[in-house]
């Protein structure tokens, strides 16, 4: 398959195109030192990169920022950081992807831990997260052309817990690969509407 990796220069991604490319042709996106630059939260930069890339069997996205901070710091501008990037970013990576994904192709795009099990702190990041498996379970009854959509959702990362660690006490981390296999088990599968969690 021709697979592209929106976010594949992060741990995650990273994580994911390795699982991937021994298997299937890479095309990787990001804003920064990947194939293909995108700006998630910029529609006409989601189309340059669809037009720049052609037509994929399947799409996949591990990029999506938020603000981290308590409830009494949020304000709308910083929820605004959410808002554009994880939730807008990716259902926007749908709505004007799906001419450019062949038939029986999919979707898979990230939540997180947080929408289910909640963090001080971490409010906004959870509420797009929230918001994209709503997305996820109801576009699949309307997807076209037997295109497939899902949602992987990982704990903490191993990897990350020198940024992200004081945010998740209690938390048992988990190694980015075994988050990898959730991509693969969406892609190569055949469900959908599914939220794949690792927890």
């Amino acid at each position: 398959m021709k697979i592209l990796i929106v976010g594949a220069m992060g741990t995650l991604g990273t994580a994911v195109r390795h699982e991937l490319e021994q298997s299937h042709e890479i095309i990787t996106a990001g804003r920064k030192g990947a194939d293909v630059t995108v700006d998630m939260s910029v529609p006409d930069s989601i189309i340059a990169m669809y037009d720049a890339v052609g037509k994929v069997d399947a799409v996949i996205c591990t990029a999506g920022q938020a603000y981290f901070g308590p409830l009494e710091e949020l304000t709308p501008e910083r929820n605004e950081i959410a808002v554009l990037g994880k939730l807008k970013g990716q259902i926007n990576l749908v709505l004007l992807g799906l001419d450019h994904v062949n038939d029986q192709g999919s979707f898979t795009l990230t939540t997180g831990i947080i929408m289910d099990s909640p963090i001080v702190g971490g409010i906004s990041s959870a509420m797009a997260g929230g918001a994209i498996k709503a997305f996820v379970q109801s576009a699949a009854i309307e997807m076209p052309r037997g295109i497939r959509i899902n949602n992987v959702s990982p704990n903490v990362l191993e990897e990350s817990m020198d940024t992200y660690g004081p945010y998740f006490p209690g938390f048992e981390p988990i190694p980015a690969r075994r988050a990898a296999l959730a991509f693969r088990k969406s892609v190569e599968g055949a469900q959908t509407g599914q939220t794949y969690t690792v927890y």
